[in-house]
């Protein structure tokens, strides 16, 4: 187990996990700009409502790229449908 300290818009936390270090902090460098962006859009916003905000931003990027990859597997398995019928032709 590891023991990983991270800051995030200038506050320390402590994170305690089964991943590296090196991961979380890249995890928390992550978080951490996504509220800085929520932030430079209105730095009057509360922290919890900037947090949700940041957090619906990132939803959406995990959503777009779930999509792409599905789309993309879609994609190899047709290709590779088609790959195994022109291989039976040769054959």
């Amino acid at each position: 187990m590891y023991k990983t300290e991270v800051y995030i818009l200038g506050q320390k936390y402590t994170i305690r996990g089964e991943k590296p270090p090196e991961h979380i902090q890249r995890l928390a460098a992550f978080v951490d700009e996504k509220l800085r962006k929520v932030y430079e859009q209105n730095s009057t916003m509360p922290p919890l409502r900037a947090a949700i905000l940041a957090c619906l931003y990132i939803a959406d990027e995990l959503y777009e790229l779930k999509k792409e990859y599905e789309d993309t597997k879609q994609q190899l398995k047709k290709l590779e449908e088609k790959t195994n019928e022109i291989l039976m032709l040769l054959d």
